[in-house]
This record gives structure tokens, sequence and C-alpha cells, in this order.
């Protein structure tokens, strides 16, 4: 048996969602009927509930714990090409602080409550009882995973798994409040006739923004220039009308932030992008 399946199956069994990784630590994409928003609407990026498709789709959504799915047909091409396993932090109950270097590693030991803890290649995973929102760039070197999110397995680690404390939960009510697009003053303005969209409903508009999330969650390669590229199509098609909000914006830096972009790195994108159309 595949060996990623065998360590899927063991996490299963115990009560952890878990999905296959490709190599290089990225989810499967999604299926043809899902391809491109036509199931309208991607699970792991805002709903809340598992994928229901057949085949591994969806990202985090498609984790789950029934071995049967696992072992199916449709999942085999899956777990033959898989690099890696990952699960899905909050759907067993835990939140996963990712510490992606030794500096990060020597805030949390002076910071954060003793816990269990997984060697990664850069860092330390360290795992607490509890969900909570998942965070990206919550301090340097530090994102926190768990509600609508995925970590990669790298063992069992060492120590005890203790109860989220607050002080984690206080990252990511800083990180909420301190990397917004509005806090960066990238609000996009209205148009100079007044504002009125010229689309003929919001379904035009989701559609383009859940396209270019996509866009960037697909990317394999140069994300530094796919993020500015999919933010320049966003600004090009609903830059000038006023349509956007801050929370249309904020959803496109999340999924840059997904693929490792920092708030810095997603701001200036932004900015350039709109210098580059004039607005």
């Amino acid at each position: 048996m595949n060996k990623h399946l065998q360590t899927a199956l063991t996490l299963a069994e115990a009560g952890v969602p878990v999905l296959p990784l490709r190599q290089g630590k990225e989810p499967f994409a999604n299926c043809r009927t899902c391809a491109r928003c036509a199931c309208g609407g991607r699970p792991n990026m805002r709903n809340p509930g598992p994928c229901q498709c057949p085949a591994v789709c969806h990202g985090w959504a498609a984790a789950t714990t029934d071995t049967d799915v696992l072992t199916s047909p449709s999942w085999a091409a899956a777990w033959h090409e898989a690099g890696a396993v990952a699960y899905h932090p909050a759907g067993a109950g835990l939140t996963v602080v990712d510490l992606d270097n030794a500096d990060a590693v020597t805030w949390a030991r002076q910071t954060l409550l003793a816990t269990r803890t997984v060697a990664t290649t850069r860092g330390e995973h360290w795992i607490y009882r509890g969900t909570m929102q998942s965070a990206n760039a919550v301090r340097p070197g530090v994102d926190i995973k768990s509600r609508m999110a995925y970590a990669r397995w790298r063992g069992p680690g060492t120590g005890t798994t203790v109860p989220l404390p607050n002080a984690v939960h206080a990252l990511a009510a800083k990180e909420s409040s301190t990397v917004r697009p509005a806090s960066h003053g990238i609000t996009v303005p209205a148009s100079v006739g007044g504002g009125a969209c010229r689309h003929r409903t919001p379904a035009y508009l989701e559609r383009g923004i859940c396209m270019a999330e996509q866009r960037i969650t697909e990317a394999r390669s140069a994300v530094h220039t796919t993020v500015y590229r999919t933010f320049l199509a966003v600004l090009s098609a609903h830059g000038g009308c006023g349509c956007l909000t801050d929370a249309h914006v904020a959803r496109l830096f999340a999924a840059a932030q997904a693929k490792g972009e920092s708030p810095r790195h997603c701001t200036d994108a932004w900015a350039n992008a709109r210098t580059r159309l004039g607005l």
C-alpha cells in the first residue's frame, strides 16, 4: 500500500481528517465540475462544510476521516502522485502555530505556553487543543492554522498537547486589526462618474473575485508575478466603478498570503497595479 495512504488511514482511524498533497505541499486542483468556480463556490476559501466531490477537491475541505473515501478508486490517482499527507487541524479539534524559522521558534519558547511540538524543515509546529480562525503572518515567521486550513503531517511530535492559550488568540486578533486592506490605505476609490457600477449583477463581480482567488491559489511558480498580474486584472475590470469593497480586497490578500506572500508584498503589488492603471 502507498506509504502516504497508509499514514492517512492511521490518522483517519484516530479521528484526524486527512488529504493528500502534491509535491511541494500544494493541494490537488479542483475537479472538472468545480474548476474555475463552476460549482458556484469554493469551500476551501469561504464555506465551512466538507467537500462533497468524489475526487480530491477544494483543498482543506477535502480532508476526511472516512476510510472508504480515502481508499476509493477516485482518490487512487491522487495518492499515487502525492508527495505528503496533510490534515485539517480544526477538524481534529486542534490549532497549529507554524514557526517557520529559528527566530520564530525562539520567540515562541519565550512567549507561548509549552505544548506538543513537531520539527519541520525550517522550524517547528506547536500544536494546541482547541480551534480558532486561521491567520497568516501574525508576526515574522509565524502562521496560525486551524479552521479552513491544512497543515502538513510531519509525525506525532513530542510533549503534551495543552489547551489553546489566550496569547495565540491575541496574535490572530492583532493580525486582523493590522493587515486588513483598509489599514494600508488601499481601499479602491469610486469612479469619477459617481460610483455607479457598470456591471449588471453582483454575480459578475463575485465570479471575477472567485476566479482571481483560484488563479492565485493554483499558481505553481512565479507567485509574486501571478499575484501582481491578478491584482492588475481585477482592478482593470472592477477598479473604476467603485464596486470593489475592502472585503473583496481582503479575499485577494488572503489568497496571496496563503501562497506565502507577506502583507507588505500584497500591499505593494496592489499599489503598483493601481499606479499602472492610474487609479
